[in-house]
């Protein structure tokens, strides 16, 4: 098959013809018909995340495909079967899987990251009959792809984490993927949202989906007294969707008493221990909390508010692109140039 493939962190990445995959006895090969390009592969091939990833590699972890071949013991999907998957493929059966937090489950596996991923024609799949998620006949498989890291992590990151609720003030930090995803996702629940960015395109995006307001970070000295100012008491949840130290003290320092702040984005390099003001923790009493992916046991109240139209992850897909261009809007994702979502649909 034809992937993308790299074979040293932070190295050159290219187009290869590789094996086929082969289902384990629990998975399947999927046929992937798009697959998107996020931040945490580009973490990846820098090696961020060394100790869970082995070279040569493929990444690829959002994706949407056809089932092409499942193995002996999988019950539950068939050959043509449409389907998209969580990038944490859970295991089921750990005691994280046991009490239904499949997302931090304890032997996951993570295809572009523990395993080859979809920057190709077929990915394997383990735990299949735990993660599949059967895609509405209404769904294609771009905006599918464009669920499977971002848009989910945000879904549960606003819904489950920030208990976000009507007429409640919701900070977004930084407006890629992940944070246009949650300015949808806010605004479906009827929150109001202040988009905060460093690109004047990015925030007039976050203006047309619906924000409230914005703030441009380098044009602000004070963004969390900016964003008191705009609330009247601060923000009732804020989430740092870039992950920079800058980012996540802003996050935090926004928000109003027993504010509730989710920490998304990944925070490499020098970020990776950031100083925090845990006095304004302590003081005001909030909440921090991490959100990494979400269940797939979980999907169906994402999936129905946007085949309800309620939700629509379309907006975000700034363009489509053929495989053989991938390597090089992998390696230029420091840049930050791009306005919406990546998404690989030939193959």
């Amino acid at each position: 098959m034809k992937a993308v493939i790299y074979e040293r962190f932070g190295g050159p990445v290219s187009i290869a013809q590789v094996a086929d995959p082969v289902p384990d006895r629990d998975g399947v090969v999927i046929e992937v018909r798009a697959s998107g390009i996020c931040r945490s592969d580009w973490h990846g091939w820098l090696g961020h995340d060394p100790d869970i990833t082995r070279l040569p590699h493929i990444p690829g972890h959002e994706l949407a495909g056809v089932v092409a071949e499942a193995g002996k013991d999988v019950r539950r999907w068939k050959p043509g079967d449409r389907i998209t998957v969580p990038f944490v493929c859970a295991c089921g059966t750990c005691p994280e899987c046991l009490g239904g937090n499949h997302q931090v489950c304890d032997r996951q596996f993570q295809p572009g990251f523990t395993g080859w991923g979809s920057f190709a024609q077929y990915v394997a799949l383990r735990y299949a009959d735990v993660n599949l998620v059967r895609l509405p006949d209404e769904m294609d498989f771009v905006t599918a792809a464009s669920l499977g890291c971002r848009f989910a992590t945000s879904f549960r990151a606003i819904v489950a984490q920030g208990r976000v609720a009507p007429g409640q003030w919701v900070a977004v930090h930084g407006c890629g993927g992940v944070g246009l995803s949650a300015l949808l996702i806010a605004r479906a629940l009827e929150a109001r949202v202040i988009a905060v960015d460093i690109d004047d395109k990015v925030l007039a995006l976050a203006t047309q989906l619906g924000a409230t307001a914005t703030i441009h970070a380098r044009q602000m000295a004070d963004v969390p007294g900016a964003i008191r100012e705009i609330t009247g008491r601060g923000a009732d949840m804020s989430i740092d969707a870039l992950g920079s130290t800058g980012t996540c003290v802003n996050s935090i320092g926004c928000l109003r008493k027993r504010g509730r702040h989710v920490q998304v984005g990944l925070l490499a390099g020098d970020d990776y221990l950031p100083r925090i003001p845990m006095h304004q923790v302590i003081g005001r009493e909030l909440e921090i909390c991490g959100s990494h992916g979400m269940q797939a046991d979980k999907y169906a109240d994402m999936l129905a508010l946007i085949v309800s139209g309620r939700l629509n992850p379309k907006a975000l897909i700034g363009k489509t692109i053929p495989l053989e261009q991938a390597p090089g809007e992998l390696v230029a994702m420091d840049r930050f140039g791009a306005v919406g979502i990546t998404i690989i649909n030939q193959f």
